[in-house]
């Protein structure tokens, strides 16, 4: 047979194989009816195996096994979504209330005044009076503990990528996060008044804003020192006797009276990041296009696949995936999972559902208008 004639057999085949998938999905409709009305859970393991052995002892080819398992593992996949579906689709609603920033009495953010998070701030609460705190971790215990109303918290940068220390304190406090923010960052070199660039001995700031200039000061070679914030590395500068500089955005080196050395250092002349704005109580805005979540998988070959054969098949645009490790002395970790999708739609719903029943960690950190 020539190419096309392969090709033919190709087509008719697949139009054979999606005949009898709509059938098997027909009958997986029924299975749903039966499991909603008898309160069955969808997942059975003991059926996924037997159904998985017994394909496996059909297909006569050892080289063919893991693909013919892979193949049914995948169609068993989306028969579960679609039941989840059906079963979910009367599942109560999610309860929040609607976010008031206007309203808020207090916000915290971490560092000091100058600070990119307090310009964030600004961009959603306008010009008030902000509750600074010296560590993220600080920012997250205000939250849990009421002290105020949101914080404010940098999750990614479009040049350093995710601020790790974050997402490391995401998976250790109970929050949620009710609005994305996207602020440009303008990056300085500042010192005290009369200091030249060539006595400068040491240059302080946060690690991320150290990363975003790295090019800048491997030119200079400076030496590079983290600290806490950018700002509260501005404010040490000016403390200082010694003849170091900071890493600090333009507005908060001129709030202080510092000298500007040297401006744009940074390696991407488009350096944005982005920041979350959390509560203790789930809110949702009306303009909500976007969730977020955090998970373990099982230590289980294709359990990632499997994870995000639900997002695909629902139609579900994923944004961001991230992990990082949990810090428990195994080599397990955490994702955390960004897309699209409200709360309100029964797919969202019916995905958010089947996740908590069926994973040991799980938990829906809230959702947000995608920026």
């Amino acid at each position: 047979m020539d190419l096309k004639q392969l090709r033919d057999g190709i087509d008719d085949i697949d139009s054979s194989i999606l005949s009898l998938f709509m059938k098997r999905m027909e009958l997986c409709k029924g299975v749903a009816d039966f499991k909603k009305e008898h309160n069955m859970p969808v997942f059975q393991g003991g059926r996924e195996q037997e159904v998985i052995d017994r394909i496996k002892e059909l297909t006569g080819n050892k080289e063919l096994e893991k693909g013919t398992a892979a193949l049914f593992t995948t169609i068993m996949d989306i028969s579960k979504i679609l039941q989840n579906r059906t079963i979910h689709a009367a599942a109560p609603d999610y309860i929040y209330t609607s976010p008031d920033f206007a309203g808020a009495r207090t916000i915290g953010c971490q560092g000091t005044s100058g600070a990119n998070s307090e310009s964030a701030a600004r961009k959603v609460f306008g010009d008030r009076d902000f509750t600074f705190y010296p560590s993220f971790e600080d920012v997250f215990k205000a939250v849990q503990a009421g002290e105020v109303d949101y914080g404010v918290l940098p999750v990614q940068n479009s040049t350093a990528g995710s601020v790790d220390s974050t997402y490391d304190l995401m998976a250790k406090y109970p929050f949620y996060i009710v609005k994305m923010v996207t602020l440009e960052i303008n990056h300085c070199l500042a010192a005290k008044k009369g200091t030249m660039l060539e006595d400068i001995t040491c240059v302080y700031s946060h690690r991320q804003a150290l990363s975003q200039c790295e090019v800048f000061l491997s030119r200079t070679g400076l030496k590079k020192h983290e600290y806490s914030n950018t700002a509260t590395a501005a404010e040490k500068v000016l403390r200082s006797e010694e003849p170091i500089a900071a890493i600090c955005s333009v507005d908060c080196a001129e709030k202080l009276g510092l000298e500007i050395l040297a401006r744009d250092i940074a390696d991407c002349t488009i350096n944005r990041t982005q920041f979350i704005i959390i509560s203790r109580d789930l809110q949702v805005a009306d303009d909500s296009d976007s969730v977020s979540v955090m998970l373990t998988i099982p230590h289980t070959e294709g359990s990632l696949y499997r994870l995000l054969t639900k997002f695909f098949v629902n139609n579900m645009n994923l944004l961001r995936i991230e992990s990082r490790p949990i810090r428990d002395g195994s080599f397990d970790v955490m994702f955390f999972l960004d897309f699209s999708g409200k709360l309100s739609d029964p797919s969202v719903k019916a995905v958010l559902r089947d996740l908590e029943e069926n994973l040991e960690d799980f938990r829906c950190i809230g959702t947000f208008k995608s920026e």
